[in-house]
């Protein structure tokens, strides 16, 4: 054994071994219950960077243990290749996507793999290949046969110098990223996903799973469905117009004393007076611009107003309020124009005060207390000069107004989402090509014509990339003549492919799919691979995709589940967002602030087992991290204490074997057992590594049985395996064990040793034994159920079961009644 502790020379053996004998494979043990251990998909940037390391850390500790548990793991890997950054090097650099992104590949790959990530790259794919995207065309294809895909015309940015259609993230302080030049609105036809047809199913869906809580609201609110009413308040001196306005606060609209509308409202560009039509287009486009700028968080701007010159008559109390236009209504929301309460609303208020509008309180209390003079009284009460309603609870007022305002034609019940369909194009050359020909004979209306499944994929052209993304004029694809101008598949004739790509959002909605069936050539993925692996049991990634991938792969799942790919409806179980890892100066670790530490750093200088303890250990995984290099340099010496620990022990080890007695040292490591297992299944792993300090500080500390001694430090290497590998193989072979480390069965502690700490307690599923699990002596019934639920010998009785009620009767038994 070597006397020092040199990750240089074990860390590419060990690598290379577990290569070799393919340790990793999915599907070697189908026996076994599955489990589908997920890192979100890279975009191959060059170099993996500390926040990765994290991810991926995190998905290999989870993996590796799931293997020892006795679990079929999947824990595959794959490049989210197409996409902006890649087309925008291109332009800068002359150097075409398809040449620079293998290299990246290449290069994010060896980090991995030196990272000792336990990656079964028998799964491996790339979203840039046509063999990945023609799959891309034919879920479209199936879209559009049921009408989720369809053609639309949507406002976008432009920039008039380049005669471009720039992406959001293309506009900076509302002018073009590469000229300057002040972007423009256009309205252009363009390709979407009615994901809205989905929001109530998505709504229920995130009953079901068991994701963080502040992702959930994030997805809720997105979603935003609105129950209320749409009532019409009519215009004065306009025959028929009248603004319809959507509210959930039916019972207050006795105290509505003007009406909110968008500033590009179609009713105020019609009826607003002349003198104020100038007034009003600035001012819609001075909103325009800031929630170009500012995106979501332009609802948070201060209030701004301008009053249309418009009255409009409220519907129940028949007097006569102005219409304004207001920066926190959006066009695209409800129906464009919201009723203002001013003492009922806070948001109301502020604009009523700031305006010097009208504020009339017509809901009180319930409990008779006074009413707020500086704020609107915003909960449900009772009304009071309210006509016919007066005395009513709001609860019951809100049906009873609504009922009489549809009784007299003027109002209807509505549901509202704040979420919008899904705009798909994009006017860029690295991306999914969309499957769609014009034909001026068979499509005269420009409707498009579906590319036939046998032409897939339609591949993107080579080029020139210097002739073809300039970044300038039409998009990329329309100006390659050769492969722009095509034959209908319907006469046979001239007809034009269509010019644009998907967005990137695709292909990231549906990748853990193809995980399973790379190398299908007839369907993205089979049924049975489908029904052997999904859903995802823990999907790890940052929270940052709340709101677009992580809803867009909940919806592609429904949609796959519809076409009767899978039965599942939601693609991932648990999800787990880690926090982000902090540079050397506490902020984001950034490559324009110059603050990035690459994991090469700190594997060339102390090795992969002590990145990968440090960023485990540095925080729990859904906290932030502080760089430190004293804890870098902290858990390697961790490691190399182990490591003399072991180098020391040897000789006074050899040839000791169990006798069964019992002393402090083997209490100690079997609670050790329980407690790192504990903590494991808790994605503890801060811990879970502290757990394992304190061990091998108490194996240091022992002077007493050999036996003991032995026993504890092949269960201080098994419970480090995880998070050190390559140590913990190595020191294994130290101690004149052969097994294969990484597929060894998962120490248990005894029960005579842990008595105090732990029980066993019997598991049945529908009255018949099936396992005994060990739990915490502190656990309660829900710790109880979840430590029966992971057991593999009970998980494989309840894998795609309906678990309908379980039974806890502590210290005894635990029973899943399953249908």
């Amino acid at each position: 054994m070597q006397d020092r502790y040199d990750p240089k020379s074990i860390e590419p053996r060990w690598q290379d071994h577990w290569a070799k004998k393919d340790v990793f494979r999915a599907g070697t043990r189908p026996g076994a219950p599955k489990k589908y251990v997920l890192a979100m998909l890279p975009y191959p940037s060059g170099e993996m960077h500390m926040g990765h390391a994290r991810v991926y850390s995190i998905t290999d500790v989870l993996a590796r243990y799931a293997r020892k548990r006795g679990f079929d793991v999947l824990h595959p890997f794959g490049w989210d290749a197409f996409g902006l950054p890649a087309e925008n090097a291109a332009i800068k650099e002359g150097v075409h996507p398809a040449e620079r992104t293998p290299r990246n590949i290449a290069s994010f790959k060896e980090d991995v793999i030196s990272l000792g990530i336990s990656v079964d790259w028998s799964t491996e794919i790339t979203t840039s290949d046509p063999e990945y995207y023609r799959w891309n065309q034919w879920f479209f294809l199936r879209m559009l046969e049921r009408g989720i895909a369809y053609r639309r015309r949507a406002k976008v940015n432009f920039c008039p110098h380049d005669n471009t259609v720039l992406a959001n993230e293309q506009v900076v302080e509302g002018r073009c990223w590469r000229c300057g030049t002040l972007v423009i609105e256009r309205e252009i036809p363009e390709w979407a996903f009615r994901i809205t047809a989905y929001a109530d199913k998505l709504l229920e869906g995130l009953n079901r799973i068991d994701w963080p809580e502040r992702v959930v609201a994030m997805q809720r609110n997105w979603i935003g469905r609105s129950d209320g009413l749409e009532i019409d308040f009519a215009v004065k001196g306009a025959r028929k117009k009248a603004f319809r306005v959507f509210t959930t606060r039916a019972d207050t609209i006795y105290g509505a004393t003007y009406v909110a509308a968008a500033p590009d409202h179609a009713l105020v560009t019609e009826l607003a007076p002349e003198s104020k039509k100038a007034e009003l287009a600035a001012f819609a486009e001075k909103i325009r611009r800031a929630t170009k700028e500012l995106g979501e968080g332009a609802q948070a701007a201060e209030k701004e107003g301008i009053d249309t010159g418009i009255r409009a008559k409220n519907p129940f109390t028949g007097k006569e309020i102005p219409v304004w236009v207001a920066n926190f209504v959006l066009s695209g929301y409800g129906t464009g124009a919201v009723m203002a309460v001013p003492a009922h609303d806070q948001r109301d208020h502020e604009f009523a005060a700031k305006y010097g509008l009208p504020i009339v309180s017509t809901v009180r209390p319930a409990d008779d207390s006074e009413l707020p003079n500086d704020r609107a009284y915003t909960d449900y009460g009772v009304l009071f000069d309210s006509g016919e309603f007066s005395g009513m609870p709001s609860e019951q007022a809100r049906l009873a107004i609504a009922a009489e305002a549809q009784r007299r034609g003027i109002g209807k019940p509505a549901v509202n989402y704040h979420l919008r369909d899904w705009g798909v194009s994009r006017q860029r050359y690295w991306g999914t090509p969309i499957p769609i020909i014009y034909c001026p004979e068979d499509d005269p209306e420009g409707k498009g014509i579906p590319v036939p499944d046998s032409q897939l994929p339609v591949r993107l052209p080579e080029i020139d990339v210097k002739e073809v993304l300039t970044g300038e004029g039409e998009p990329p694809l329309a100006k390659v003549a050769s492969w722009v101008n095509t034959r209908c598949p319907i006469c046979g004739g001239p007809a034009r492919r269509e010019a644009e790509t998907m967005d990137t959002f695709v292909d990231s909605s549906w990748y853990w799919a193809r995980y399973l069936d790379p190398h299908n050539s007839r369907e993205p993925f089979s049924r049975e691979k489908a029904d052997r692996w999904l859903p995802i049991d823990v999907y790890v990634g940052g929270p940052e995709h709340a709101v677009l991938h992580l809803l867009y792969f909940r919806f592609w799942t429904k949609v796959m589940q519809e076409l009767g790919l899978c039965d599942i409806d939601e693609p991932a179980q648990k999800l787990v967002t880690q926090g982000i890892v902090k540079g050397r100066d506490g902020e984001k670790m950034s490559k324009s602030k110059g603050n990035v530490v690459s994991p090469r750093e700190i594997i060339d200088e102390f090795g992969a087992d002590t990145a990968r303890l440090f960023i485990l250990f540095a925080a729990p995984a859904e906290k932030d991290v502080d760089w430190s290099d004293e804890q870098v340099q902290g858990q390697h010496r961790f490691l190399s204490r182990v490591w003399r620990l072991v180098q020391a022990s040897l000789p006074k080890i050899a040839g000791a074997k169990a006798n069964g007695a019992v002393d402090e040292l083997r209490r100690r490591t079997h609670k050790t057992i329980l407690r790192v297992t504990q903590q494991l299944e808790r994605l503890q792993f801060n811990t879970a590594i502290s757990s394992l300090m304190e061990l091998s500080n108490a194996a240091s500390d022992w002077s007493g049985d050999a036996a003991s001694l032995r026993e504890c430090l092949e269960i201080l290497v098994q419970l480090l395996s995880p998070f050190a590998p390559h140590i913990a193989e190595e020191l294994w072979r130290e101690l004149g064990r052969k097994e294969e480390l990484a597929l060894l069965h998962w120490p248990d502690a005894d029960p005579a040793l842990v008595v105090e700490d732990a029980y066993q307690i019997a598991v049945q599923v529908n009255g018949k034994l099936r396992g005994e699990v060990q739990v915490a002596a502190s656990a309660d019934d829900a710790e109880i159920r979840e430590t029966a639920a992971r057991d593999p010998k009970v998980a494989g009785w309840l894998q795609g079961k309906t678990i309908k009620r379980v039974v806890v009767i502590p210290k005894r038994l635990v029973n899943f009644v399953v249908a």
